[in-house]
């Protein structure tokens, strides 16, 4: 498998879905030559959407960080993440009661519904739990991973409910070499302890690639063919894409490293149709 050019195979399709992390910025800040990406998109005529399994920040949010560090180019309908899928979910799903969640308030701001309260996990009272009719894992931060997890894995083996998993992403990056464990990773351990499934949102699962589709076909006329989706990671980005029938292209610039790219293909079976060293034109 040969490595193309970004610039060269994106103006083969009318439309590209890229990843955030690791394809438009990393552990340093934006990667260089990503805005001079994004004008050549616009230049082409080409629809973009940004789908992210970051369920910590809104679309507002995703687009001021992206600001800060210097990329200005990008609007709200752009960007599409894990969080609004599970917000959308909870919306239809539970309409009185409280939402208990293991995460920011940040985050709980941004994906919980208002008129539904909401309570972190470290304020619960397990006594005192009839009215929860929701559990969600939001991020990675804002509670104490030994108190608070444990208290979860208490929590749900005492109440039958609706269980969402807002980012399912095991791990990112915090280094060249180094990882953080994610919410998702956090959600498998306790899926595993109490022996449950947990409804998720985000990459690789269909409902963001399917939401992003909905979305492009709202200014225009898109077929699964017409897109693009570009990614650094094989078991969230590449195999999503591939599963919903996308055409994918794997970039060396965040989780997969150009070292072991073809050792990682060979061992997870899974198969990018390109492979390029970043979205530089």
């Amino acid at each position: 498998m040969e490595k193309i050019s970004f610039s060269w195979l994106a103006r083969e399709f009318k439309a590209v879905f890229i990843d955030s992390y690791g394809v438009l910025k990393n552990h340093r800040g934006l990667i260089s030559g990503v805005e001079k990406a994004i004008h050549y998109l616009r230049d082409e005529g080409i629809t973009l959407r940004i789908l992210t399994n970051d369920a910590s920040r809104s679309q507002l949010q995703q687009i001021q960080a992206f600001k800060d560090l210097g990329l200005n180019s990008l609007k709200e309908e752009e960007i599409i993440t894990s969080g609004m899928l599970a917000k959308q979910f909870l919306e239809l799903k539970i309409k009185e009661g409280r939402i208990a969640y293991l995460g920011t308030e940040n985050s709980a701001e941004s994906i919980l519904h208002s008129g539904i309260e909401r309570i972190a996990v470290a304020d619960l009272d397990l006594d005192d739990i009839e009215d929860i009719r929701a559990f969600v894992f939001l991020d990675d931060e804002g509670f104490d991973w030994n108190r608070d997890i444990n208290k979860t894995v208490n929590f749900l083996r005492r109440k039958n409910l609706p269980v969402i998993v807002a980012n399912s992403d095991k791990y990112y990056p915090i280094s060249k070499n180094d990882v953080a464990v994610a919410i998702g990773g956090v959600s498998r351990l306790v899926e595993s302890v109490l022996n449950q499934k947990f409804i998720r949102f985000g990459k690789p699962d269909t409902q963001m690639f399917m939401y992003a589709l909905e979305s492009i076909n709202k200014t225009g006329t898109y077929e699964k063919s017409d897109i693009l989706m570009v990614g650094d990671t094989l078991n969230t980005d590449i195999l999503g894409g591939n599963k919903f029938g996308l055409k994918t292209l794997l970039v060396l610039t965040g989780n997969t490293h150009p070292e072991n790219v073809y050792v990682k293909i060979s061992s997870t079976g899974i198969i990018p149709d390109y492979i390029t060293d970043s979205i530089l034109t």
